[in-house]
C-alpha cells in the first residue's frame, strides 16, 4: 500500500481490496500482521484476539459494501425518486390521478425542489424566526440547519440559502478521496453577514444511507498515532484529504491535480483564508451531522498539524465547531491535545447528542478500540431537555442492560410524533416516513435518533444556557 507514513509514528491501515477468505480466517487464529496484505501495520504482531476480530469484521463489512455498492446506490435511487414523484404530484392520490390524465410530473434529482431520503424525514427548510443573531442558540440552531440541507443537490443548497434564509451562497463542493480514488466528500459553505457580524459557515454532509463508500470511512478502523497528538481515525482523515503518497504535506507544497477534484482540507482552508482576508471582523464556524461531525472536528485539529501564518490566522477566526450524532474520531491522547488546542485557541466546541442515537456511541471507547470523546457534549433527552455532561449515557451502545430502557424511550418517542404537533405547533409535525423509522426504533433503539429531525428540535426547543462560555473563554 503506497502510503508515505512518515507522519505517523505508529499506525494500522487495512486495505480490503488485497484480502482473501484464507487471509481472514488466519487473523483469527494467528497474531502475525506482518503475513497479511490487507493490514499494514507497525506492529508485526497482535495478540489481543478482540483487536483481530474487529480487524476482521472492519474488513469483513467493507467488502460486502463494495460488493453492494451499485445495488445500493440503484435502491436508494429509487427509493429517492418514488418519495419525490409523490410530492412533485402533490400526494399518492395526485400520481395516480395525473398518471390517469397522462400528465405525471417527473422530478429533476438536481433541481432546487429534489429531496434526497434523508431530506425527506424531515422537509423543513425555514429557520426558526424566534432565534436572533445574539440569542446563545443561533449559531447551533444555523449549524444544524446547515448540516441538515448539506445532504442535499447544489441547487436545493443554493435556493435555501439564498432565498429562504437571506443569506450568501458560497458553493457547494465534491472532494476527493486519495484511498477510494473517487471524490465522496462533500461539504457546502455560505456566509451570514450583516452590519454586526460577518460569519461564514462550513457544512460537511455525513453519511448517506446508500452511499457504500461513506459507510467504508465509517467502518475503516484503520489508525494513525501521531508524536504528540494520539490515535486518530484513518477512514475519516481520509475523507477529508489525507494522501496516499504524501500523507499531510504543508499545503504550499501541495500541486493541485486539475483533473480530479481538490481534496477538502486544502482546498477549503484556501478558500477561507480568501474570504477572511476579506474582512477583519470576519468569523467563521464548522459543522457537520454523523460523519459530517467527525470531519468538522478533524479540520481544525490538522490545521493545528501545519505551522505557519495562515494556520494561525484559520484557527485565531475560528469562531466555533458544531457537531450533531458524530461518532469519535480518536483516542484519549488525541482528546486531551485538542481539549488544549481549542482553549489556546479559544475555540467553542459543542458535541450534541440526542438521546439514544447510536452513531456518538460508536467506535467503541474500550480496551479494545480506545476511541474516545472529548470537549463539551451537550445530551438532550427525549423532552429537548439539555445537560452538559463529560460523556453521553450508555458511552457504548450495544449494552444488553440498556436494551429494555432503550426501548421504552423508543415507544415514547414513537408517542411523541403524534402529539408534538399539538403541543408545539405545525413546524414540529412529523411525515409518515419518519414515523415508520420511529416504528424501526422499537426493534434498533437509536435509528431514528440518528436522524436530523430531533437534532434540530434539541437546537431550537433547548435552554441557550448550555452556550455561555466557559471561564477560559473569557
Amino acid at each position: 500500500m503506497a502510503c508515505d507514513k512518515g507522519f505517523s509514528c505508529t499506525y494500522m491501515l487495512l486495505e480490503p481490496k488485497d484480502v482473501g477468505f484464507f487471509d481472514l480466517i488466519h487473523i483469527l487464529f494467528s497474531n502475525n500482521l506482518g503475513r497479511r496484505r490487507f493490514v499494514d501495520s507497525s506492529e508485526e504482531t497482535e495478540d489481543d484476539f478482540e483487536r483481530r476480530w474487529l480487524i476482521f469484521l472492519s474488513i469483513v463489512v467493507q467488502k460486502l459494501l463494495q460488493f453492494v455498492a451499485k445495488p445500493m446506490a440503484t435502491i436508494g435511487w429509487g427509493i429517492e425518486m418514488c418519495l419525490n414523484l409523490i410530492s412533485s404530484n402533490q400526494s399518492l392520490v395526485g400520481l395516480i390521478l395525473n398518471f390517469l390524465r397522462g400528465k405525471v410530473v417527473i422530478p429533476d434529482k438536481d433541481s432546487r425542489t429534489f429531496l434526497s431520503f434523508i431530506g425527506n424525514l424531515d422537509k423543513r427548510v425555514e429557520l426558526e424566526k424566534s432565534i436572533k443573531h445574539g440569542d446563545g442558540r443561533y449559531n447551533a440552531a444555523l449549524s444544524m440547519m446547515a448540516s441538515k440541507i448539506s445532504y442535499e443537490n447544489a441547487f436545493y443548497i443554493r435556493t435555501t440559502v439564498d432565498q429562504h434564509w437571506k443569506m450568501e451562497f458560497l458553493g457547494s463542493y465534491d472532494f476527493w478521496n486519495d484511498y477510494q480514488g473517487k471524490a465522496t466528500t462533500q461539504a457546502f459553505m455560505l456566509r451570514d453577514r450583516s452590519d454586526d457580524h460577518d460569519t461564514i459557515v462550513v457544512a460537511f454532509r455525513g453519511t448517506e444511507p446508500f452511499d457504500a463508500d461513506a459507510w467504508c470511512s465509517d467502518f475503516d478502523i484503520s489508525w494513525y498515532q501521531l508524536e504528540g497528538f494520539g490515535r486518530i481515525h484513518g477512514g475519516f482523515m481520509k475523507s477529508l484529504g489525507l494522501q496516499k503518497n504524501v500523507g499531510w504535506p504543508e499545503p504550499e507544497e501541495v500541486k493541485q491535480d486539475d483533473s480530479r477534484p481538490a481534496l477538502a482540507y486544502y482546498a477549503i482552508r484556501d478558500m477561507l483564508k480568501k474570504l477572511l482576508l476579506e474582512n477583519d471582523k470576519a468569523r467563521f464556524i464548522i459543522t457537520g451531522h454523523s460523519l459530517g461531525g467527525a470531519l468538522a472536528i478533524l479540520f481544525p485539529a490538522v490545521l493545528t498539524f501545519h505551522k505557519g501564518r495562515d494556520s494561525d490566522l484559520l484557527l485565531e477566526r475560528l469562531e466555533g465547531v458544531y457537531t450533531f450524532g458524530q461518532p469519535r474520531v480518536g483516542d484519549k491522547d488525541f482528546g486531551q491535545y485538542m481539549e488544549k488546542k481549542m482553549i489556546e485557541h479559544k475555540i467553542k466546541y459543542f458535541r450534541f447528542v440526542y438521546g439514544n442515537d447510536m452513531v456518538p456511541r460508536l467506535p467503541y471507547d474500550d480496551k479494545a478500540l480506545m476511541f474516545k470523546h472529548f470537549g463539551t457534549c451537550l445530551y438532550y433527552n427525549r423532552k429537548y431537555e439539555v445537560q452538559v455532561v463529560l460523556e453521553e449515557p450508555n458511552k457504548n451502545y450495544f449494552s444488553p442492560k440498556s436494551a429494555i430502557p432503550m426501548m421504552i424511550n423508543a415507544f415514547g418517542e414513537l408517542i411523541r410524533s403524534f402529539t408534538i404537533p399539538d403541543r408545539l405547533g405545525p413546524n414540529y409535525k412529523e411525515g409518515l416516513l419518519f414515523k415508520i423509522f420511529r416504528l424501526m426504533g422499537l426493534v434498533m433503539p437509536g435509528a431514528s435518533a440518528h436522524c436530523p429531525q430531533d437534532y434540530v428540535n434539541s437546537t431550537r426547543l433547548g435552554s441557550s444556557h448550555v452556550f455561555l462560555p466557559p471561564k477560559h473563554y473569557l
